[in-house]
């Protein structure tokens, strides 16, 4: 916890406080108590801390209500909050509060030093998405182009800088995004841009492997584990040892694979199928899934504890469809990669052509993109892409399940058709439309919308953790 000068521990059972304190103390970090909401109201604007350990349940009020006040004034504090029950429930509702995460009691000194420490590099990277104050990333000019990715708008510059920042961490990455928007190109570059690149990236599609061979793959067996294990076998997991392990697909693992992914997580050790003992394995994680991994939290299909070791440092890549113009350098560059694959001249795109990629949904993504343009290059020869020759289908509503992102238009809040938006997703496409005309500039974004700069970040949040529930 080197980047906590200063944490407040609001907590009215003193027992209870001086534990806290001196686990804090154990780790080097100064630390104020704080035994009521007033006094801790006092405290954080007296002292400014770092990070805030918060009870939700104080004398005056509910603990909830400094949560939602500290956003509301500071984006910069980490905000972690106790509470004595453990029900998904709490935890959904602290962090739409603005919490960065939460601790259940009793805890120990190794999670309270885990997870503030994890609140802070949370609360560091988002500072900076929201800031994005510059274009240098990591020394290099930032462009169009960036480890593999193509795209310069704003949503992707922040992406830029989440992954550049996360790099330089081990904590673990959760990465969500809906197929085709690049999950396995962004966990290579963090791997390539980490003190782990000359380690191996061992990736894994949990979805892939069949389900009685799922143990054995990720974690090796020993001879004779099995019927046909005639030799010790080193697991995927082991294979990623001193370097990156990504889990793509995470959420389709099943319970008891889980619960073992979890132990690794927590112990950093392994115990092959049929073994006798443990083997300590140090790899950085990352994992990805395109569903929304609460849903599947509260559904119980993912458990709540691994999601919250793994769901560390997140990274949402956004949709093609919310990336404005960043389709048509995508459809340039993919344009010259099919017409070497597949020996034809260059190729360009009228204004007209243009204009359908620009307004067509793209459920598929990128992936989406480059097999339309693939087939408008194979069956015609002309050296310009005519609207005529793009598929008949290819604008419309996304159609991929749990989809709820609203095309990008012009004209905010009017439909192409005759349905009628709910004012809450009207107000949010103005947002995102005027941040997008103001290129980035969240302060100017403001002026012009006749609201304060603060009002956006907390809309922000909202819309974040609204996406994430």
């Amino acid at each position: 916890m080197q980047n906590a000068r200063l944490v407040l521990v609001v907590e009215d059972t003193l027992s209870l406080a001086r534990i806290y304190l001196r686990y804090l103390e154990q780790a080097g970090v100064s630390a104020r108590l704080a035994a009521s909401l007033a006094e801790a109201r006092d405290a954080v604007k007296r002292f400014q801390p770092d990070a805030v350990l918060c009870d939700l349940q104080l004398p005056d009020g509910d603990g909830m209500t400094l949560v939602e006040e500290i956003r509301r004034e500071d984006a910069r504090t980490a905000v972690i909050v106790i509470t004595a029950n453990s029900s998904i429930e709490t935890a959904v509702a602290a962090i739409h509060a603005g919490a960065d995460d939460f601790l259940t009691k009793p805890f120990d000194a190794p999670r309270l030093e885990t997870t503030l420490t994890n609140a802070l590099d949370r609360r560091r990277l988002s500072r900076v998405v929201e800031l994005l104050g510059g274009d240098d990333l990591g020394g290099d000019r930032l462009s169009e182009r960036f480890e593999g990715f193509i795209g310069a708008d704003m949503t992707m510059r922040a992406v830029y800088r989440v992954i550049d920042l996360s790099a330089r961490s081990s904590a673990p990455v959760f990465i969500t995004g809906e197929n085709g928007t690049g999950k396995e190109l962004c966990a290579e570059a963090i791997h390539r841009r980490s003190a782990r690149r000359d380690a191996p990236l061992i990736a894994v599609n949990c979805a892939a492997i069949p389900r009685d061979l799922v143990e054995s793959e990720l974690f090796g067996h020993a001879r004779g584990a099995f019927t046909g294990a005639v030799r010790d076998r080193t697991g995927l997991v082991a294979q990623a040892d001193g370097g990156t392990l990504f889990l793509d697909e995470v959420c389709e693992m099943e319970p008891a694979i889980q619960a073992k992914l979890l132990r690794f997580v927590q112990t950093g050790a392994i115990q092959p199928v049929g073994g006798s003992g443990t083997v300590q394995i140090d790899a950085r994680l990352i994992c990805a899934t395109n569903r929304r991994p609460l849903e599947e939290v509260r559904a119980g299909r993912f458990r709540e504890d691994l999601y919250y070791r793994l769901h560390v440092l997140p990274v949402h890549l956004p949709p093609l469809r919310e990336r404005g113009r960043d389709v048509l350098l995508i459809a340039r560059h993919l344009l010259v990669r099919i017409a070497e694959q597949e020996g034809t001249g260059s190729r360009e795109l009228s204004p007209d052509a243009e204009s359908r990629l620009l307004h067509s949904t793209w459920p598929g993504n990128i992936r989406q993109l480059q097999n339309v343009l693939r087939g408008v290059v194979v069956l015609n020869d002309k050296p310009v892409i005519t609207a005529e020759m793009l598929p008949d289908d290819l604008v419309g509503e996304a159609t991929q399940s749990g989809n709820r992102s609203v095309p990008y238009r012009d004209k905010p809040g009017i439909p192409d058709d005759d349905r009628i938006l709910p004012l809450a997703e009207v107000e949010r496409e103005a947002v995102e439309r005027a941040i997008r005309l103001c290129g980035g500039n969240l302060s100017q974004a403001a002026q012009k919308l006749g609201i304060n700069v603060s009002t956006i970040h907390r809309k922000r949040r909202l819309w974040l953790a609204d996406a994430e529930a």
